[in-house]
């Protein structure tokens, strides 16, 4: 009884903070600091948008990059295209006016996009660099015919991320403003058990491993570099690239 009375006077708290801060902007930053996350917010969505835009034209116009590793690439630039669409918006016109605009419904929405694509993001370098890690350790030949890989890599870092970010929709931790009043994510703040259970996990499965991987992939990379003639290593350079792009040249017949 005592801990659904305190999870209710928790969620009344939190929604009168909601409420109360789409009524005027918080304290904790000033109506210049606004204007300064504004403008950037700004010149964020406007190239994360024409950049992201261009490599999707990119990939539909060339048939030559539609390969394998560069699926993985679409796949990243997807998702942040994705941030620029759902996410970015909501967060620079609340930035704009001071306060968050959209209400709490909104604010888990924010928060639940922003981490899914974030996630499906990280996760998808960190595959990108373990591909790199078999290609020059283990002389994994690039098979520029074979999607097999690139797509389970593709669908695993969506459901990974999905598996990541629904629980909070469904109590487990939960999706909330920040201090700024213009951003929501997870709610960091709160110390309850099942609030730092989560970021804990979230931390250590969608930050720290991702990374780890990253760290070993490229690791191992710059160490076999070191030891590779400058000559050798440019051969590898040219001969990987030609074998990511699916290009040989041929003879006149």
């Amino acid at each position: 009884m005592v801990y659904v009375l305190s999870t209710l006077n928790d969620s009344v708290l939190h929604n009168a903070s909601l409420e109360d801060s789409r009524d005027s902007p918080l304290p904790g930053l000033s109506r210049a600091a606004h204007s300064a996350v504004a403008v950037c917010l700004g010149f964020i969505l406007l190239l994360g948008s024409l950049y992201n835009f261009l490599v999707l034209l990119i990939f539909v116009k060339f048939e030559a990059v539609r390969t394998p590793i560069n699926m993985i690439l679409l796949n990243i630039s997807i998702s942040d295209l994705l941030v620029c669409i759902f996410g970015t918006p909501f967060s620079f016109a609340a930035s704009v006016s001071g306060k968050w605009l959209i209400g709490q419904q909104g604010c888990k929405w924010y928060g639940f996009c922003n981490s899914l694509f974030g996630i499906v993001s990280l996760v998808s370098l960190s595959m990108l660099s373990y591909e790199r890690y078999l290609t020059v350790l283990k002389y994994t030949k690039v098979d520029a015919t074979n999607y097999k890989n690139a797509w389970i890599c593709i669908v695993g870092s969506w459901l990974y991320s999905f598996f990541w970010t629904i629980p909070p929709l469904f109590g487990w931790s939960s999706y909330g403003l920040e201090s700024s009043g213009t951003t929501c994510s997870v709610v960091w703040h709160s110390r309850s058990h099942n609030n730092v259970s989560y970021i804990v996990c979230l931390f250590l499965f969608c930050l720290v491993l991702p990374l780890l991987v990253m760290i070993f992939s490229y690791g191992h990379i710059v160490r076999i570099i070191r030891g590779v003639s400058f000559f050798k290593l440019c051969l590898f350079m040219v001969t990987t690239q030609i074998h990511t792009f699916g290009y040989f040249p041929k003879g006149n017949k």
